[in-house]
């Protein structure tokens, strides 16, 4: 289990932040992951004159702080002396990979990243960033070398590798000297997709259930919706529809947003069957005698409600015109954020730890950006709702890493970029820029990376990397940096990527 070194990590790590510093000069740095320890694992990129140019990897410090991690920095610096026109290649260096010395074997065994978490973290971001070479520059390399070049890095491809290599053989390289990896091709495949090409290809593996009547579900469905498949979602949803079963038999706050495919159905299909479902879902808000409850109710003051809680209310109101759903869902939202919202703007999950989780902010995303786009413009309450959704996407867009993505702790430099999270923030800004809501020249380039970023982790078969597992009451910070990172399938991860691309492919 990875263990935090006290309340920040800039102490734990500043020594070896420093000594990398002196040679970035103008390049990029990047985030790599954490070590078992909680030290952030760092890299550099030093970009080629030419677009089409290759890209190699120089890997130091398997064993620690030692000369293979000063030959890896002789490396980057040799390259850097050089004019970028001159460089034949995209050099990419983790001079440090291994900063506290930790057993470390490739494949990586055991639950990412919360075991072997160094070794997890260099084998799937090796993976996401698909060099044509790897060039290592101690011999002994726990069989990182074999591994890249033998099996298919972090499902992405293989990756030639080669360990014991001295900084003048790197420097001497050529652009000639490197063909592109398998893996390299396999990113190109990914990245070249457009929106309404990889939401029909996530179509294939999800939205095809409506057993529980739960959010995952109903937002893979309502994509589906967008992308025509409109007789299947109506089959999913008939047992609902005709009464054949209790859509709120067992309400809770999983269920109340899953009623927000009925509101979807509602809308396309004009079925007042549908429409009901909806109304009784949004009828939890108020007591027996139509006034407003407190909040709306499961919300277990966790920051999902703000989402689940409010979307459900919007579309009761949208589908209604009744004014009572949004004052309710005005009502709950603050009632949500006495309890979760931070001073600097990012949401805590829940009260009791004040850690920014990933996924817990993009709900918050997710629900503001839902229903403000439901909410009448005359409401007493929409400018202060203009204003919280917009605040919230001012604070997230300075935590969106080199990668395009959004840490599973937002503000936890080295927490890995998380697949959800990303795809539901993007969704919300995106939502904003059609709608006037943000400036599209701020916001409109990090859609565009947290897509690329999106892209590079969606492989063939549905597979996902780095989807954050199921996350309820967590009881420490460490709780929520050890989350397991699910490469695969993965039912909310598809859903919150379809939901974005049907989005960005402009389908309603």
């Amino acid at each position: 289990m990875r263990r935090h070194p006290g309340s920040s990590w800039a102490g734990a790590c500043l020594a070896g932040s420093l000594a990398l510093a002196q040679f970035a000069q103008t390049a990029e740095r990047l985030d790599i992951g954490l070590s078992g320890r909680g030290t952030r694992i760092e890299g550099i990129r030093l970009e080629a004159g030419s677009a089409s140019a290759p890209t190699v990897l120089v890997i130091g410090g398997l064993s620690g702080a030692d000369a293979s991690m000063a030959a890896a920095r002789a490396a980057l610096k040799q390259l850097q002396s050089r004019p970028r026109s001159a460089r034949a290649f995209n050099l990419l260096v983790i001079a440090l990979a291994n900063p506290d010395a930790a057993p470390l074997q490739f494949p990586p065994r055991g639950i990412a990243y919360r075991e072997h978490a160094e070794a997890h973290a260099l084998w799937r971001w090796i993976g996401l960033h698909a060099p044509d070479l790897v060039l290592i520059t101690s011999a002994a390399d726990a069989g990182l070398a074999a591994a890249l070049s033998q099996q298919a890095v972090a499902e992405v491809g293989r990756i030639p590798a080669r360990a014991g290599i001295a900084p003048a053989t790197i420097a001497q390289l050529g652009a000639a000297d490197i063909a592109p990896s398998e893996a390299h091709g396999e990113m190109q495949r990914r990245q070249s997709r457009s929106a309404l090409e990889l939401a029909r290809e996530l179509a294939v593996y999800y939205g095809h259930d409506f057993k529980a009547p739960i959010y995952v579900n109903a937002i893979a469905l309502i994509a589906q919706l967008r992308l025509g498949n409109v007789d299947e979602v109506k089959r999913l949803a008939e047992p609902y529809l005709d009464g054949t079963r209790d859509s709120l038999a067992q309400p809770n706050a999983l269920t109340m947003a899953g009623h927000t495919l009925f509101a979807a159905l509602a809308r396309r299909t004009g079925d007042p069957r549908a429409r009901a479902r909806v109304i009784a879902a949004a009828g939890l808000g108020f007591e027996p005698d139509g006034s407003l409850k407190e909040a709306m109710p499961f919300n277990g003051q966790f920051s999902d409600s703000l989402y689940m809680g409010t979307a459900i209310l919007a579309d009761a109101g949208a589908l209604t015109g009744e004014r009572r759903y949004f004052d309710m869902a005005a009502r709950h939202i603050a009632f949500m954020q006495k309890l979760v919202l931070r001073p600097d703007g990012l949401y805590r999950h829940q009260p009791d730890i004040d850690a920014a989780w990933g996924r817990g902010n993009a709900f918050a995303a997710l629900g503001l950006a839902w229903t403000l786009g439901e909410f009448p413009h005359d409401h007493p309450q929409y400018g202060w709702l203009l204003q919280q959704y917009q605040h919230l996407m001012a604070v997230l867009l300075r935590f969106q890493n080199a990668d395009g993505m959004w840490p599973n702790v937002i503000d936890h430099p080295g927490s890995y970029g998380e697949y959800s999270a990303t795809a539901m923030i993007a969704w919300a800004m995106q939502r904003g820029i059609e709608q006037g809501w943000l400036r599209p020249r701020n916001y409109r380039p990090a859609v565009a990376r947290a897509w690329q970023g999106i892209l590079a982790r969606t492989g063939p078969e549905g597979h996902l990397v780095d989807v954050c597992e199921s996350t309820a009451r967590m009881s420490s910070p460490q709780d929520y940096l050890d989350r397991a990172a699910i490469l695969g399938t993965d039912a909310r991860g598809g859903a919150m990527a379809l939901l974005l691309a049907t989005e960005l492919a402009g389908l309603k």
